[in-house]
């Protein structure tokens, strides 16, 4: 690890290199600064095979934290007070460096005044986790999206989704569709009512922006009075539209229960939350944000909740291929679990309309 460490740019020397963090993608190290006073740094393992193109995903990267560092250099406090992840280059001036075994490795400034969490479990918390992504969005505002590159292409394509999972439905594993009759008629029921903002999306009707696409909360750094400080995460930006990320937000943040909950009564919106979320979202993005974005935001949580619980099912009628489980029923009982947070999104779509107009 300290071979691997010496070919980044490093102030200082290297104390120890330690396990950080409980991501599931990247393998992710601590290095503490020997030298009094230095910065430690944030050394990764890039998985390569959920990210094959690992230049373009680093160049996305390099170019949106270029970008977003100038814009908040130039904003009016308390927007100044954002800040952005740091890239630190290899002694050759690359972003990453690629080992013989084939691993590819970066390093990042690490930020050991802040800190995540990974539930939101206050509406204040909502609302500064909310601040940070739209300011994330705002200072990206004037980015050409087609700049950077598709990392994962169709990601949020519910149509694309749809026809994965009409395929594990036509050829499932060890008869499963049988376990799941109901959760299929959801899916099929539903997926008209949802399709809306895909058909949006792909008439671009609705504006391709620079999107973060996976806006869990605790892909937010805070400070230690919990201001929303940082977006961090980054290998998922790339173009996208603002209800990728404000629904994947709500869709994680604002139910009542986590995707594992087998008990569906506990399944609801938390409205409380959600009102919280949506004021620091708008409270910078409204006035960036066309007449039609704006109207379909209300819809957005219950959008990326769908494709979630079409995911989950599509996996469970595969056999359980891409998702981790730790029971043979897990992924249908995830696929459950948001396709009735989806129904929730659904039922109070007039009053979550009438928040975002509010807001």
């Amino acid at each position: 690890m300290h071979e691997i460490a010496q070919h980044f740019r490093l102030d200082g020397t290297i104390a120890s290199i330690e396990a950080f963090g409980g991501g599931h993608i990247n393998d992710t190290f601590r290095i503490r600064n020997g030298m009094p006073g230095g910065p430690d740094y944030l050394l990764q393992r890039i998985n390569h095979r959920v990210f094959p193109d690992v230049k373009g995903l680093m160049e996305n990267i390099v170019l949106v934290t270029d970008h977003l560092r100038g814009r908040i250099a130039q904003a009016p406090p308390p927007a100044n007070e954002q800040t952005t992840l740091t890239v630190v280059r290899t002694r050759t001036g690359d972003p990453y460096h690629r080992t013989p075994d084939g691993n590819y490795w970066r390093v990042f400034l690490f930020l050991d005044t802040l800190h995540a969490y990974d539930l939101v479990a206050t509406p204040a918390q909502a609302y500064e986790g909310a601040r940070s992504y739209g300011y994330f969005l705002r200072f990206l505002d004037d980015f050409p999206a087609a700049r950077l590159t598709e990392v994962i292409p169709g990601f949020h394509d519910l149509a694309r989704r749809l026809r994965a999972f009409e395929a594990a439905r036509a050829q499932p594993v060890n008869g499963r569709e049988r376990a799941c009759p109901e959760a299929i008629r959801q899916v099929v029921k539903m997926a008209d009512d949802l399709l809306v903002i895909n058909r949006l999306h792909k008439e671009g009707q609705i504006r391709q922006r620079v999107t973060h696409n996976d806006t869990k909360f605790n892909n937010v750094l805070l400070t230690p009075d919990d201001r929303g400080k940082c977006v961090i995460d980054l290998d998922t930006v790339m173009p996208g539209i603002v209800h990728f990320d404000f629904g994947d937000a709500v869709r994680s943040g604002i139910g009542t229960a986590n995707e594992d909950e087998a008990d569906l009564s506990k399944v609801t919106v938390d409205m409380d939350k959600f009102r919280a979320f949506t004021a620091g979202y708008l409270e910078v993005t409204r006035d960036v944000l066309s007449p039609l974005e704006l109207r379909h935001l209300g819809l957005s949580g219950a959008y990326m909740t769908f494709i979630m619980g079409v995911r989950f099912l599509t996996d469970y009628l595969s056999g359980d291929v891409y998702y981790k489980i730790t029971s043979p029923d897990h992924n249908l009982r995830r696929a459950r679990n948001q396709l009735r947070l989806t129904r929730e999104f659904l039922d109070r779509l007039p009053e979550l309309d009438e928040v975002v107009r509010t807001s």
